[in-house]
Formats: structure tokens, sequence, C-alpha cells
């Protein structure tokens, strides 16, 4: 691991140990191609292009951006459900890209992930406790049929279920109690990292506020580290230790969760907060709303330079040209943008 991206990698909850996860420059390209018969490759989709960070144990590691920025693809990648096209993905410091089928089946004991949509990410033909304890038979973590239902019910208690909801179908849950349910099918195999993609997007607020702290509890009870992709600035604030934003496919600015919401430097995270509601009616009467021109590029066809320069308020004929690096301009607090 290069000192830049140890860098980009700040520190955990206690900034000591050694990474859990390592990404470097990582690449998603998609290939378009074009004719009937004879298909050839025209181009490619960066959906994501070269971006790098680290998460330690135990800390959540917010990745927010618009929608197509990227971020999905990036939490498919690192789990390897999404080949990448280059770059490298150290977990528990085995490097995942080169693994071969079984190889990364194994590793995947150790990662969990939650999908966005808790109605169609359970099939409708399973059991609530059959879907939790799917990762038990997979992986073969139990030696009898006692100890499996065993597991199955602890982990319906340990995410808010009564076990004896087991045998209930998915469409006899709510939305929330089947975010739950996938929750619980993450944990099954006891993961050091959960990859959450927007998990809570789909729930209503209410029910949101209840998820999220679920998590937290989760988290402090096993430890787990979390990669939260979500597009909603104002429920990564409450659980991210560190915000990484992403726009196209590249990541252009991290901070602690702290500093990025009192000090964002980037005009296109600059962009984003300015669009999250302050719940004080005084402040929100004096919050400045910025409001971009235009719509995300298309990843087929990336602008040069700087990826934001298109819509970028304070963009120069130098920004057109010039691929700002990911740079330290304080304390754990990155940035790319040529301006700042």
């Amino acid at each position: 691991m290069t000192a830049a991206i140890r860098s980009v990698a700040g520190g955990g909850p206690t900034g000591k140990s050694a990474p859990l996860l390592t990404v470097e420059d990582l690449k998603v390209y998609f290939p378009v191609s074009r004719g009937f018969l004879l298909q050839r490759t025209v181009g490619h989709v960066k959906a994501v292009d070269g971006i790098s960070f680290s998460l330690q144990p135990g800390e959540t590691l917010g990745l927010v951006g618009e929608s197509g920025s990227g971020k999905t693809t990036s939490g498919r990648a690192i789990m390897q459900l999404t080949r990448p096209t280059s770059g490298k993905v150290t977990f528990e410091g085995t490097e995942l890209t080169g693994l071969n089928g079984s190889e990364i089946r194994k590793m995947r004991r150790r990662m969990g992930i939650v999908f966005q949509d808790p109605y169609g990410s359970l099939n409708p033909r399973m059991t609530a406790g059959n879907i939790v304890g799917e990762p038990l038979i997979v992986h073969k973590l139990f030696s009898s049929k006692q100890e499996y239902r065993e597991k199955v019910a602890d982990l319906l208690l340990t995410v808010g279920l009564s076990p004896a909801m087991a045998n209930r179908y998915p469409h006899e849950f709510s939305g929330g109690q089947r975010q739950r349910l996938g929750v619980a099918r993450a944990l099954a195999a006891r993961p050091s990292l959960i990859v959450l993609d927007e998990p809570v997007s789909a729930l209503d607020v209410s029910i949101q506020a209840q998820v999220i702290n679920l998590l937290q509890d989760l988290q402090a009870q096993f430890n787990l580290a979390y990669l939260f992709i979500a597009h909603d600035l104002s429920v990564v604030r409450h659980i991210s230790d560190r915000v990484a934003v992403m726009y196209l496919g590249k990541i252009v600015e991290v901070a602690p969760r702290a500093e990025l919401y009192a000090h964002p430097l980037h005009p296109y995270t600059k962009a984003l907060l300015s669009a999250v509601p302050a719940p004080d009616p005084a402040l929100e009467r004096k919050r400045e709303r910025i409001v971009l021109k235009g719509d995300i590029p298309s990843p087929l066809h990336p602008p040069t330079g700087c990826v934001f320069h298109t819509r970028c308020p304070i963009m120069t004929d130098e920004c057109k040209g010039e691929v700002p690096p990911l740079r330290e301009v304080s304390h754990g607090h990155w940035v790319a943008c040529i301006k700042v």
C-alpha cells in the first residue's frame, strides 16, 4: 500500500490498527458493443475510475454522491460480485481480485452485504428462517439441525424479530422488517465487514431511524466495519466516522465526518450539503442553496480534466485539461480540486 493511500485511510475509531480493507486505484469499466452479428467494442462505461481508500476495523465510511456516481458498483466490486477491470482490493491481508470462485466464496464468509430494496432482495419463495439461515448452509456453520434452528432464532432476535416469524414469507413482513431480515442474513456468517447499499432509502423516515439505530448497536456488539453507501447526507452524518464523496466514478473529497460537514472544500460537496434541510427554521431561512447546472455527464464519455468542471461554479480553463489529484489539505482531509 502506498503512503498516499495509507494516509487517505486515516484512522478508525482508534487509528492504530492495520486496515481491514484497502482499495487501491480500483477501476470498473463496462464494455459497450455495437453490431448485431459481429459485435465490436466501441467504448467503455467508466463506472468506477481509479478510487483508493481504506477502512479500519469497527469503522464506518460513508460513500455518498448522486445516482450514477459509481457508489453501488464500488461496493459490488469490493465484494467481487462485479469483477474489477483493474486495481487491488485487499481484505484482511488477502488480495481479492486474483482469487478464483471458490477462494472468493471462502473470503465472503467474512463479508456481508445489505441491498437497497428490501422487497426485491429476498426470495419470495423462501421462508424468513431459510433466508437468514442460507449463509449457515453455504459456509457449513452448524453441526446439527437443532444448532441450525438455534442460530436462526438467535439471528432473528439479534435484529429485533421474533423467532416465531421464521416460518413466514417475505410478503408477510413490513418494509422495515424485511430490511431487518436482510441485516440478519448479512450477519449470519459473523463477518467483519458489511457493505450497506442504500439500506434505508426505501423506508419511511421513522423506520429509517430504527434501522440506523440497529446498525449502530450491531456495530458496537460485533465490532463491525461498515461501508455505508447513500445519497442522503443527513443519514450518513449520523452513522459515519469518515465520509468519501464520489462524482462520476471518482472520489473528490474524503474527511472525518465532523470536518466534512463543518468545512466542505470541494464545490460538489458544498452543493450536496447545501441541499440538506436544517432542522432549525431560522437556520433554514439563512441556508444558501447551491443549484448545480445540468445533469451528471455520461460515464461513457466523461469530461477531460476535472470530471466536475462542466457543472462547477468556480471552473476555469485550467480545470478542463488537468486531472486534479486527491491531496491532503489538512490532517485527514483530502480533496481533488486545483482551486482549493
